[in-house]
């Protein structure tokens, strides 16, 4: 088997040890840090997200700080969402574009006290991005990648043991509401969060040198909950249809086709990176791609992501790519995701795809799948 080279380019996580323990067997890198994929058992981390609490390290969802007297102008332009209604403690889901309308990121942005922000990020450089506009615009801001770590916990059984640990206050948060709070002195973020339909919450860790107390406590507290190790979970993504940065869109794609269009304002008097480029899209009819499900005859699937985009034909003509292709385990049925031409998703037609076995049929059909 193949193994990843690990130097100082790839960095670890503050959990890491703790991850070893719980017996990692499977990473990747993501944001220049490795991301744990697999304890061993892909049915079993599946299993205890829907019915119960998993524990997952997501480290590398790392975060950009935009900081300072012009943090909301800066952050404002550097988004497609119209931000004049967040409030501190609220997070919104947001779409980065380049001056194209070209989707660069995806992350959840959170208004923190004292003038702050984090982009919460996907799998892109945004970093060197939000430093580079910030000064060719001249916003008075720092931006920087602060010492916060995201461990999450997801599942049904997830609200209950955190309420245990931090009060019953912590019903009351919202989806993306946050507060900054601490458990036993180590500081953190607590956000109704993460990258699941199962329901969960993310702790923002501050502080790295505390990566592996955090985990034990929580792992303790976890024990009666049946808690275990697990990460974010291809097969639940796919069936909910949580958008993949840089999996399900191209580097050409824009928000409309990557099922972000309700994110993206057009109709505001705010300025912000790629409008006039996104408002042509909206003025020409709308994107000539969507993001579609596939419902597919192809029983050979696995558990694991396909290494590359697969061609989704319709009458020999190539006319998309598929992204993802797995076996539900709650629908038996093997289901994909793949941007498709327009009038062809708004249809339902019958196309082919190269599944691990070949040559496919699949239906087209709507989105979430559950």
């Amino acid at each position: 088997m193949s193994r990843i080279t690990i130097s100082p380019r790839i960095r670890m996580t503050p959990f890491h040890e703790s991850t070893v323990a719980a017996g990692l067997s499977d990473l990747t890198v993501y944001n220049k840090m490795v991301l744990p994929t697999s304890y061993g058992d892909l049915k079993a981390e599946y299993d205890r997200l829907i019915n119960g609490v998993a524990l997952w390290d997501v480290s590398a969802e790392r975060q950009v700080e935009v900081s300072g007297p012009d943090a909301d102008a800066c952050v404002q332009y550097l988004t497609s969402r119209d931000l004049g209604k967040q409030k501190e403690g609220q997070g919104y889901y947001v779409a980065m574009c380049d001056h194209a309308g070209r989707i660069l990121n995806d992350p959840v942005l959170l208004k923190l006290s004292g003038n702050r922000y984090w982009f919460s990020l996907a799998d892109s450089d945004m970093l060197y991005w939000c430093r580079a506009i910030a000064a060719e615009k001249g916003f008075d801001v720092e931006v920087c990648e602060p010492d916060v770590s995201p461990l999450a916990l997801q599942g049904p059984k997830a609200e209950d043991l955190v309420a245990e640990l931090f009060g019953e206050h912590i019903r009351d948060l919202r989806y993306f509401g946050f507060i900054e709070t601490d458990l036993d002195g180590i500081p953190l973020v607590l956000c109704r969060s993460g990258w699941s339909k199962q329901g969960g919450f993310e702790l923002f860790l501050q502080d790295g040198s505390r990566g592996n107390e955090l985990y034990q406590k929580v792992l303790t507290a976890g024990e009666k909950y049946d808690i275990g190790p697990g990460a974010p979970n291809h097969v639940e993504r796919v069936e909910s249809a949580l958008l993949s940065w840089g999996g399900d869109t191209t580097p050409e794609s824009n928000p409309f086709e990557s099922g972000m269009g309700r994110f993206v304002h057009t109709d505001t008097d705010v300025d912000y990176i790629g409008k006039e480029a996104l408002q042509a899209i909206v003025a020409n009819g709308g994107p000539e791609r969507l993001l579609c499900g596939l419902i597919v005859e192809d029983e050979t699937v696995d558990a694991w992501p396909l290494p590359a985009r697969t061609p989704v034909r319709h009458n020999g003509e190539e006319v998309g790519t598929m992204s993802a292709i797995v076996h539900s385990h709650r629908m038996d049925k093997t289901i994909a995701l793949a941007q498709v031409r327009r009038d062809l998703v708004e249809q339902g037609e019958v196309v082919q795809v190269e599944g691990p076995a070949g040559q496919a049929s699949a239906t087209i059909t709507s989105l979430p799948f559950l």
